[in-house]
């Protein structure tokens, strides 16, 4: 490949290859010629030097239009023609003649083996060059100036570029190329490493049209090491792209209803939680009105009662807020997330629920937890979704218990658990449940944990369960946490 890579962008020749009449006539006329005329200077000339060494340029220009038989033949013929010259002028004496006539036929020799040599390591070139040609990936090769010296037929095929328009271009220039991260960083990772692979926009030469491809890069250095070409492979993934940005739209979206029908079983909680700061504001709206009525007023119960209503304001508010962003419509908002916060916000949603069902719950969070990069609504939606689970499944159990932990996997990963005392699920039930339309619910859609790995496996992390050994289940999800950070 290194030696694909030193020929650029020439076409390599193939041996007895023909092009144009004047082509393939003149070279084999040109050869001819000259070994006429160094049989001549060598015969008829009184010059004491190895004129006969100049066969050697005849057999090298065989090289060119002949195959391996035909060298050999012209090389002997060259020989011969040593030995004839020898012969007319010298006849059978010996002396310094006869070393020169020696020399040019050492010098014919070597010459040949160096032709045929020469010749094999083309032919070896020529089907590396080939394998390039047939295969379905585009393949360019690039100086380290980023200009293309080499351009296959799929490439051209791929972004409708002829070969001939392609060389010499500058490659990203020409393909209007945007990369996943600063050109810069990727050539220090590529001189780095030697590799560097990822995905790449470019347009289409012919039309503009936008294409998404994965693309590999290969340094290709010289004997002394140092860098002097990229070989870039790549190949179309669009339509890929395109049906995973369609699955990841369709996911959200159920994610939303999914989220919003959540929401609709906690009507009662929710009114709840409206309700409390309300009828607190309102009676303390109420004591504000008596003792500014009194002479005097009661101005120190005033202020107190004002700061009550303002702090319930506040919490009220709070809760509207919680609600818009859980029913919100909108794209992923990752950003720092303090999962203990999260946590207690949801209990706080579901505590009626709890309460209607007879659930004792028992929180265990790690104080020293670090922060983690997610999407509060999203990472949110899993919590409410596996507390409903376990509140469900402990429906029909007299012992109803809910334990919620945070903890840190040695600061990498924050790790959440769910654990309930109901019915739990068999063994072979565990890698089956979070797949789509799986569900242990009479009435279950199947979808709640299949969206939560989802989400979480949008956050880098992952989500699993085990049963447990008396009863119930607990479920576990864990995200990456901020490196060097704590909360």
């Amino acid at each position: 490949m290194t030696s694909l890579l030193g020929t650029g962008q020439v076409k390599l020749p193939r041996v007895g290859e023909h092009g144009s009449p004047h082509t393939n006539l003149v070279l084999p006329v040109v050869a001819i010629a000259f070994a006429i005329a160094v049989f001549v200077v060598d015969t008829f000339s009184p010059l004491g030097i190895a004129v006969a060494a100049l066969y050697a340029v005849v057999v090298l220009m065989a090289g060119r239009f002949l195959e391996r038989r035909g060298v050999l033949v012209v090389a002997v013929a060259c020989c011969g023609l040593t030995v004839l010259s020898y012969a007319i002028q010298h006849g059978s004496t010996y002396g310094p003649a006869s070393v020169r006539a020696a020399v040019s036929l050492v010098a014919i020799a070597v010459t040949t083996f160096l032709a045929l040599k020469s010749q094999a390591a083309d032919v070896k070139l020529r089907e590396q060059a080939g394998l390039l040609e047939i295969t379905h990936d585009a393949v360019i090769v690039r100086d380290m100036d980023d200009v293309i010296t080499f351009w296959n037929r799929a490439a051209e095929e791929l972004y409708g570029c002829p070969r001939e328009k392609a060389l010499g271009k500058l490659s990203h220039t020409l393909l209007r190329t945007s990369f996943p991260e600063p050109l810069e960083d990727i050539k220090a990772t590529l001189i780095a490493t030697g590799r560097w692979e990822g995905e790449l926009t470019q347009e289409r030469c012919e039309d503009g049209t936008e294409l998404t491809v994965a693309s590999r890069w290969s340094l290709q250095r010289d004997a002394r090491g140092r860098p002097v070409a990229t070989l870039e492979t790549s190949n179309d993934v669009t339509k890929r792209k395109r049906a995973e940005n369609a699955l990841r739209r369709s996911e959200a979206e159920l994610a939303h209803v999914t989220r919003v029908m959540t929401l609709g079983e906690l009507t009662a909680s929710i009114a709840h939680e409206v309700n409390q700061p309300l009828a607190a504001i309102v009676t303390n709206g109420e004591a504000t009105l008596r003792w500014l009525d009194l002479d005097p007023p009661e101005t120190d119960e005033v202020r107190g009662a004002l700061r009550r209503i303002i702090n319930d304001s506040h919490r009220a508010s709070e809760v509207i807020k919680r609600l818009r962003a859980l029913t919100k419509k909108a794209d992923p908002d990752l950003g720092p997330l303090d999962m203990n916060t999260a946590i207690n916000d949801v209990v706080t949603l579901i505590q009626r629920e709890l309460s209607r069902h007879h659930v004792r719950l028992e929180l265990n969070l790690d104080p020293g937890l670090p922060p983690t990069i997610g999407d509060r609504v999203e990472l949110q939606q899993v919590l409410i979704n596996l507390i409903m689970n376990g509140i469900e499944a402990m429906a029909t159990g007299e012992e109803r218990l809910l334990k919620i932990r945070s903890a840190t996997d040695n600061h990498s990963r924050v790790i959440v658990s769910v654990e309930d005392s109901g019915t739990g699920f068999e063994s072979d039930q565990l890698e089956h449940l979070c797949q789509a339309f799986v569900t242990t619910k009479a009435s279950g859609m199947g979808m709640g944990l299949s969206i939560c790995r989802s989400i979480i496996e949008r956050h880098g992390g992952e989500l699993w369960a085990t049963p447990n050994e008396d009863s119930g289940a607990t479920f576990y999800f864990a995200v990456p946490a901020c490196q060097g950070q704590s909360s």
